[in-house]
């Protein structure tokens, strides 16, 4: 039975007007689910990997977990913005597959592997400095100091974290995501394992507290960086491409490519990530149990996010592989699938939380019925129209990277998330009644114009690939 990459290669070389357009659509929607669904369930592994951390660092007690999300935080802003920038390597090689180059998506990979290692030793000076940061920051001594311990663990894992970031990409634009997620798979209960025996000193081991548990995570993230390069080396299909073949020369105009369509999705996601950081400084300025109904429903949108930025990831490939065909209808298809997919998985998830937003508070927050249980749910009711949102702005900025535009997408984040977002959070917040509901309508308002701005950018670039 011929695969599907076969149908539509046979299908885009007809001639228009012998082409069903339903069965195009359906071709599509089963390519697009193909790439998607690993990818959404690495990111979900992630996730795991991140909570199962925390449970173990709970034990030490509640100053050992404000640590760690201080840490987090330092350690986030730095791996953000090199994870950007390695980003870029998903819509080069996904472009090149689809003009049938394999010497480009080979290209692709190797400067993506030279860009994180160049990129990566600055970034680790961020969670190095970390305790002087948080001290300026105003945070007490003593919480920078245990966060400066876990991060002092956590910076040796960011190299080998932008690798497999790297490999990922080129995974996923020659059409074969899943050894990502078998890694990924088999990395959560190594982390757990690791973590236990390094954060408690078990089995022999040295008792090394939150340095352990960041040293476990980094031990992890170099294993899954070997593991990925030994598919890519060893492995069909990805031996073929013979990625580490010249790996010493730098590819120093694909580089600069790199950078001119990666640094703005760095800037970008930062400007993101800066937006909600900024959302918990302003409800901290409210309440505690503001900040802390925030906290809770910004990890179940964090939890909802995974979905969409991995049907964001398999747009990127799916519109490159388009762009790299010369062939805009496949190129529309793509993005709107991509984005309807997104669309409609966010709204049957936002209506299931809106059903159970009680059940989560008390998950997160025992039987006790008390105002941050009944702020929670109000915020996951609010969270109706931001989490829908949020999954169509991620997917549609995915789409637009696989035809590699990433500056006016950050130029709109700018506008969408700062001019509108924060200062209609900071108005809604301090300026009325609604509080701590305010600063989450603010959000929202933010994130759906940011979505509306990037379809519509989407929609214009297709219309001029089309044109003559």
């Amino acid at each position: 039975m011929p695969s599907l990459d076969k149908i539509e290669r046979a299908s885009v070389a007809q001639h228009p007007s012998a082409a069903v357009p339903g069965r195009h659509l359906a071709i599509e929607l089963a390519e697009t689910l193909k790439l998607a669904v690993p990818l959404a369930l690495t990111q979900l592994g992630q996730i795991a990997m991140m909570t199962t951390d925390l449970a173990f660092i709970g034990r030490l007690g509640s100053e050992t977990v404000a640590a760690a999300a201080l840490a987090h935080t330092v350690f986030f802003v730095a791996f953000t913005f090199g994870m950007g920038l390695v980003s870029a390597v998903a819509p080069l090689a996904a472009q090149a597959f689809g003009a049938r180059d394999p010497r480009m998506v080979r290209r692709a990979l190797r400067v993506g592997l030279w860009a994180a290692l160049l990129i990566a030793l600055p970034l680790m000076a961020l969670p190095f400095r970390g305790e002087a940061i948080l001290i300026a920051l105003g945070q007490a001594p003593t919480a920078a100091g245990l966060a400066q311990q876990y991060l002092f663990g956590l910076a040796w894992g960011i190299l080998p974290a932008l690798w497999f970031i790297a490999i990922r990409g080129f995974m996923s634009a020659v059409n074969r995501p899943e050894p990502v997620l078998w890694i990924t798979l088999a990395a959560i209960p190594a982390n757990a394992l690791l973590v236990y025996l390094l954060l408690y000193g078990k089995w022999g081991l040295p008792e090394l507290g939150l340095f352990g548990a960041g040293l476990a995570t980094s031990v992890v993230n170099l294993g899954t960086f070997l593991a990925g390069l030994w598919f890519t080396a060893l492995r069909r299909p990805f031996r073929k491409y013979h990625v580490l073949g010249n790996i010493w020369r730098i590819d120093w105009p694909l580089m600069a490519k790199l950078v001119i369509v990666g640094a703005p999705i760095s800037m970008a996601f930062l400007l993101e990530y800066g937006l909600f950081g900024a959302a918990g400084l302003l409800m901290g300025l409210i309440s505690t149990t503001a900040l802390a109904a925030h906290q809770i429903a910004l990890q179940i949108a964090a939890i909802l996010f995974m979905v969409p930025f991995g049907i964001s990831m398999a747009a990127t490939v799916r519109v490159g592989h388009a762009v790299g065909r010369r062939d805009s209808d496949a190129v529309r298809r793509a993005g709107y699938v991509a984005i309807l997919l997104g669309a409609a998985f966010m709204a049957t998830m936002t209506l299931a939380v809106i059903l159970g937003r009680f059940l989560i508070a008390e998950i997160f927050l025992g039987e006790a019925v008390d105002a941050t249980a009944a702020l929670t749910a109000t915020l996951l009711l609010i969270g109706s129209t931001f989490f829908v949102a949020d999954g169509i702005q991620t997917i549609g900025a995915g789409a637009l990277r696989g035809m590699n535009d990433t500056r006016v997408p950050l130029l709109f984040a700018t506008f969408s998330y700062w001019l509108i977002g924060f200062t209609s959070a900071c108005a809604l917040g301090f300026w009325t009644s609604l509080g701590a509901s305010g600063v989450w309508i603010g959000l929202s308002i933010g994130t759906v114009v940011f979505a509306i701005l990037l379809v519509l950018r989407f929609r214009l670039l297709v219309s001029r690939l089309a044109s003559p």
